[in-house]
């Protein structure tokens, strides 16, 4: 029996792997099509005349459709698991893409965008549950490597930007079709396994039964108050680096916009490698740590920034981008634990949150600018990072865990 068990063991491990390396890479497809949006602002601002609140309001069109709906479909998904869901949901960013090729007004590109958006809102609770599925118990692994895919995608995206789309126009965007299509037949094979997995007895939200640990209400409330915060303070400056940061080139340091992309795309980067590894230290050492380092730490390099020349600029982006990137599968691993048994709802709140704060930033950080200065922009943001001693107030359920 124990010769035949071994194998079997093996082959689910290596089948769990094959999933999540499927899932990071469909989600590497996904943000890099949605990122492509961002990283053409300074083409689309020069072709339709915007001013930096339409380019924010882009943004917020975007982000808000991306994070509206994920809460409902994580909590309908949690109850109705649905395998092929994913690749239904990137069905609508390839419609968006091709929307966002042939747009001929600033409304043209609002639909394009909240198509981008809904196809995002569909795709991430489901595959964060999938992801947890296939974890192993190592579920900030699991969450680093699924979500270092979206890093990645996101890092790519100007600079696909900056060598085929400004180039090629506009309308060049149409090829990235294709990435949604490819997306779409390995996510129907993932929805298969997925199926298969459920109907041979695993729960539908992805988690042995060991994993579920009951906390007190008051407990739940202040720990999901505390990572929303925290939340805002990442998003927030994200939003503003993502956004802004090739205009911030352009204008302050006069650079050409294939050079500004170019940058944008190390700052990106360097947030993908960060959050690769903050996972795996958070499995090893603790979440909380790891949340405590990635809010806090960058505030030396945040509040630097805006006042260096361009190579320090470029520098600095790089360590506050490793650095505060590696939060966000801490924070997710730690709220699916504060509330065991809704992963969908969980992961549909704060990635919505997540992309929520983030559009709702970049609209209020595009009329700051604006009115003022991008400047002025970076300097309020180098100060977000203080919220991260908040996280003083997080409780230790890592600590309980170990007691019980």
């Amino acid at each position: 029996m124990s010769v035949t068990a071994a194998p079997a063991r093996t082959a689910a491990a290596s089948t769990s792997l094959g999933v999540l390396v499927a899932l990071s890479f469909c989600h590497m497809l996904n943000d890099m099509q949605q990122s492509l949006l961002s990283a053409i602002y300074p083409i689309l601002k020069d072709a339709y005349l915007l001013d930096f609140g339409q380019i924010g309001l882009l943004t917020l069109t975007f982000q808000l459709t991306a994070s509206l709906l994920q809460p409902v479909v994580g909590m309908y998904t949690d109850r109705r698991p649905q395998p092929y869901s994913l690749a239904i949901g990137m069905g609508f960013t390839l419609v968006g893409l091709l929307v966002l090729s042939r747009a001929g007004s600033f409304g043209a590109l609002l639909a394009g965008a909240a198509l981008v958006g809904t196809g995002s809102s569909v795709f991430h609770p489901e595959s964060s549950r999938m992801a947890r599925l296939a974890s192993g118990g190592r579920y900030g692994f699991a969450q680093s490597l699924f979500q270092v895919g979206g890093n990645t995608g996101q890092a790519l995206g100007p600079l696909l930007a900056a060598f085929i789309v400004v180039p090629g126009g506009q309308g060049s965007l149409a090829w990235f079709s294709l990435a949604a299509l490819t997306a779409i037949i390995v996510l129907t094979q993932v929805g298969t396994w997925y199926r298969r997995r459920r109907a041979a007895g695993a729960g539908p939200h992805g988690r042995a039964s060991t994993d579920v640990m009951s906390h007190p209400r008051a407990v739940v409330v202040r720990g999901i108050a505390v990572l929303a915060t925290l939340m805002f303070s990442k998003s927030f400056y994200t939003a503003g680096i993502s956004t802004f940061f090739t205009f911030y080139l352009i204008q302050h340091f006069a650079v050409p916009v294939r050079t500004a992309q170019i940058y944008l795309f190390v700052f990106l980067a360097a947030s993908a490698l960060g959050t690769l590894i903050g996972g795996s230290i958070g499995d090893r050492f603790g979440r909380r740590y790891v949340i405590w380092a990635s809010i806090l730490g960058p505030l030396p390099f945040t509040l630097m920034l805006p006042h260096v020349g361009l190579f320090w600029t470029v520098a600095l982006a790089i360590p506050i981008g490793f650095i505060m990137s590696s939060a966000f599968s801490a924070i997710l691993v730690y709220a699916q634990e504060l509330v065991p048994g809704r992963v969908g709802l969980v992961s549909g709140v704060f990635f919505g949150l997540a992309f929520g704060l983030g559009g709702l930033g970049a609209a209020l950080l595009g009329e700051l600018a604006d009115m003022t200065s991008i400047d002025l922009v970076y300097r309020i943001c180098a100060w977000l990072p203080v919220l991260g001693l908040l996280t003083w107030f997080l409780p230790d359920i890592e600590g309980s865990r170990r007691l019980a």
